[in-house]
C-alpha cells in the first residue's frame, strides 16, 4: 500500500441530553445539514446523504456499513473524535464505547482528543466570528485528571483493532497549542503506558502549517505575519513539546496564497469587525499551495481535504470551496501519497479530514451529487 489513510470520524449523529437542552429535542448535525440553503448561483445545498441516509450512530448496522465502505476505499481505519473536558466529563462517547464493547465492526481505529470548548459556535448556524456563549469549557485540571483520562482510554489502547505506528498505539491531540501543560501531560501518559504494559505511545499533534501567532514557553501569544515559505518552525515547535509526529493541515496556507496574503488577512479583519464579507475559494487553486516543503519530513503526516463548505453550520459565506469534486480530490490525494511514498511503510500516514463532517462540508460518505465518487478517488489514488 502506498499510504495508510486514517479518517477522522465525528461521533455526533445521535441525540444526547446536552444537545437537546442547547438546541432542541432530537438535535444532531443532520438538523443543520437538512436546513442549508445555497448562497449563490450554482452552490449545491443542502447536501443529501445517499447509501447511509440520515443515519443514527446508535445503530450497529450503520457502523458496520460505514466500515465496509471505508475498507472498500482503501482506508485503513477510523480516528474517532474523543471528547474529554476534564474531571471525567465526556460527551458523544456512546458510539465508540459500543464499538469497543461489542468488538464490532472488525475495523481498525484510534482516537483523537478534540480538546476544545463547546460554545454557540460548535453547531450553531451563525457567523463563525460571533460572540461566544460558553456551554461546556475545556478544562485541564492537572496530573490527577491526566491519570484518570489515560485509564479511561487504556482498554481501547489494548484492543487488537487499535492502530499503531512502530508497534505503539496512536493518539492524536487536536489542539496542542491550547493545552496549558502539554509537555507534562505527554510525560505522564508515556509513564502510564509503560506501567500498564504498553510498548509506548505514538503521539501526534495537529497544527495548521502556518500560524498568525508565536507562542512562548508560558503559553503567551504574540501576533505575527504568517510565514508562507516554510513551516519548519511551526512543526518543530510541536515536536519540541514531546510529540512523536505532526499532523499538518494546509488549509489556511492554501487559502492565503490563493487569495494573496494581505487581501486574505484584510478580509479576516473586516469579518472580525462585523462586516459581511463572503469568501469563496477555488479548490484547485487552493490545493496548489496546500502542502509545504516540510510536509516531506518523515515525522509529518499530511491532511487531505475533499471539500469545505460550512454553510450548514454558519448559514454564511464562510470560506466555501468551489470546484471541489472527486476528480480534483483524487489529484490532491495523489500529491499527498507522493509526499509519503518513500518512507518506511509504518510512517506513510495520511489523515483524511474527514469521514463524515457533513456540517463542515468535509466528508467522503456517499451523497446524491457524486455517489461513491469521493471514496473511489481515494482508492484510485492510493492503489493504482
Amino acid at each position: 500500500m502506498k499510504a495508510r489513510v486514517l479518517a477522522l470520524y465525528l461521533p455526533q449523529y445521535h441525540p444526547i441530553p446536552e444537545n437537546d437542552a442547547w438546541w432542541g429535542p432530537g438535535f444532531t448535525e443532520w438538523t443543520n445539514v437538512a436546513q442549508a440553503k445555497p448562497m449563490f448561483r450554482g452552490h449545491v445545498q443542502p447536501k443529501i446523504p445517499a447509501d447511509l441516509g440520515f443515519y443514527d450512530l446508535r445503530l450497529p448496522e450503520t457502523r458496520e456499513r460505514q466500515a465496509e465502505l471505508a475498507r472498500e476505499a482503501g482506508i485503513e481505519g477510523f480516528c474517532y473524535y474523543h471528547y474529554w473536558f476534564g474531571n471525567g466529563r465526556q460527551l458523544l462517547e456512546r458510539p465508540f464505547n459500543e464499538v469497543l464493547a461489542s468488538g464490532k465492526p472488525e475495523f481498525p481505529f484510534c482516537l483523537c482528543w478534540a480538546n476544545h470548548s463547546w460554545s454557540n459556535k460548535t453547531w450553531q448556524r451563525k457567523s463563525a466570528l460571533q460572540d461566544n456563549s460558553m456551554f461546556l469549557e475545556q478544562l485541564y485540571p492537572g496530573n490527577d485528571d491526566d491519570v484518570q483520562h489515560f485509564m479511561s482510554v487504556l482498554p481501547a489502547f489494548k484492543d487488537k483493532r487499535y492502530i499503531t505506528v512502530d508497534g505503539k498505539p496512536v493518539f492524536i491531540l487536536w489542539a496542542p497549542w491550547d493545552h496549558p501543560h502539554v509537555s507534562e501531560w505527554i510525560k505522564t501518559w508515556r509513564r502510564l503506558a509503560a506501567e500498564n504494559g504498553l510498548p509506548g505511545l505514538y503521539l501526534i499533534g495537529i497544527t495548521t502549517s502556518t500560524l498568525a501567532f508565536r507562542q512562548d514557553a508560558e503559553g503567551n501569544r504574540k501576533r505575527v505575519l504568517p510565514n508562507l515559505k516554510s513551516s519548519a518552525d511551526v512543526y518543530q515547535a510541536i515536536l519540541d513539546m514531546g510529540f512523536d509526529a505532526v499532523n499538518s493541515f494546509g488549509k489556511r496556507r492554501g487559502e492565503m496564497l490563493a487569495d494573496g496574503k494581505i487581501q486574505n488577512l484584510l478580509k479576516t479583519a473586516l469579518r472580525r469587525m462585523g462586516v459581511k464579507v463572503g469568501q469563496r475559494f477555488d479548490y484547485v487553486k487552493t490545493m496548489k499551495n496546500y502542502f509545504t516543503p516540510e510536509d516531506r519530513w518523515d515525522n509529518v503526516f499530511p491532511t487531505i481535504l475533499p471539500q469545505w463548505d460550512r454553510t450548514p453550520r454558519r448559514a454564511a459565506w464562510d470560506g466555501i470551496y468551489v470546484n471541489a469534486n472527486p476528480d480534483n480530490f483524487e489529484k490532491h490525494v495523489r500529491e499527498a501519497v507522493d509526499l509519503v511514498k518513500d518512507r518506511d511503510p509504518e510512517h506513510r500516514l495520511i489523515i483524511l479530514k474527514s469521514w463524515n463532517e457533513w456540517g463542515e462540508g468535509n466528508y467522503v460518505e456517499p451523497d446524491l451529487q457524486y455517489g461513491h465518487g469521493w471514496l473511489q478517488a481515494i482508492r484510485k489514488a492510493i492503489e493504482e
